[in-house]
């Protein structure tokens, strides 16, 4: 009460928040429970028939339940969402770093300016406009990369009837429109740095890859272990924007880049709100999980820092 007396303008400024908070993030957790009956509208939510795990055994095949498996793509939208996001993450992370190093050696302001703006500017293109992009280099008959083929006397490919080159095209886009973004926020921690640190490594002999190695690596090692855990607790979240952007409705692909979100969009049609539910809780419990192990062990890297 004391605590709330001394501050007590500032306890009703989070009211709003709070209220927010509660109206969209609590309140909507009751309907978790249709992950665990076979929902239908007239019935509702907590009128529908209990069905139990049903619906997560079908997902990962345990239950012999065919319609519910949804021709077997569950666990292959699974695999499909760790491939991607794991390479996206391990990438993702490596190539920004790279990126704001050389930013912040360049001393030319106004090349930096210019450079850094460019590599900004992707973040702001929607997922149909990269995938406009794409097919302007992927495209059967006039794409750039069978254009180039072709001139170097080497058979082309049909790249949208060719599934297996399709997880590396959508990595290589996720990590080409997120990397400038992302590397803004390791600029801004390296902006932080105590200069003398590298003065004094520059008095002692260090040259500037010494500087960046030694100094500018591990110092950046907190900043990369906060926003790897916040990328692991949605390591089972696909996007759906990414796949459809980049995909489409081709038929021939899909099976190789659907991912959980795709899929749940997909199964929702014929399969109903249960079993998309029961998936969607899946994600979210699972990300906890990895998150909640990952921040264990990052304690032990981060000399006892993590996220919580």
């Amino acid at each position: 009460m004391k605590e709330f007396k001394k501050n007590h303008q500032l306890y009703i400024m989070c009211i709003p928040a709070i209220l927010f908070l509660i109206a969209f993030s609590y309140i909507p957790l009751a309907g978790i429970w249709m992950a665990f009956t076979h929902f239908n509208p007239v019935d509702g939510v907590f009128g529908s028939p209990f069905v139990g795990l049903r619906w997560f055994k079908a997902f990962f095949g345990i239950a012999n339940d065919s319609g519910a498996q949804f021709n077997g793509m569950g666990l292959k939208a699974v695999y499909n969402t760790l491939f991607i996001n794991f390479f996206g993450l391990i990438f993702g992370t490596i190539i920004p770093i790279m990126i704001a190093i050389c930013f912040n050696e360049v001393k030319n302001k106004p090349f930096k300016k210019i450079t850094q703006s460019a590599m900004f500017f992707p973040y702001f293109l929607s997922w149909i406009v990269v995938g406009v992009i794409v097919k302007a280099f992927f495209d059967d008959k006039t794409g750039m990369v069978n254009s180039l083929l072709r001139s170097l006397d080497i058979e082309t490919i049909k790249w949208y009837a060719t599934p297996k080159y399709w997880k590396a095209i959508v990595i290589v886009a996720d990590i080409w429109k997120w990397c400038g973004y992302n590397s803004i926020i390791y600029l801004a921690a390296m902006s932080a740095f105590d200069a003398s640190l590298y003065e004094a490594a520059t008095v002692d002999g260090a040259n500037r890859f010494q500087s960046i190695i030694y100094i500018t690596v591990p110092l950046l090692k907190p900043t990369v272990i906060i926003l790897t855990l916040m990328s692991i607790g949605r390591i089972f979240y696909g996007d759906f924007g990414m796949i459809y952007g980049i995909v489409g409705n081709n038929s021939l692909l899909y099976d190789e880049v659907a991912v959980i979100d795709t899929y749940v969009y997909s199964a929702m049609k014929s399969l109903g709100y249960g079993y998309t539910t029961a998936i969607g809780l899946m994600q979210s419990v699972l990300g906890l999980i990895l998150v909640t192990v990952a921040n264990h062990f990052a304690k032990k890297v981060n000399e006892g820092e993590g996220l919580f």
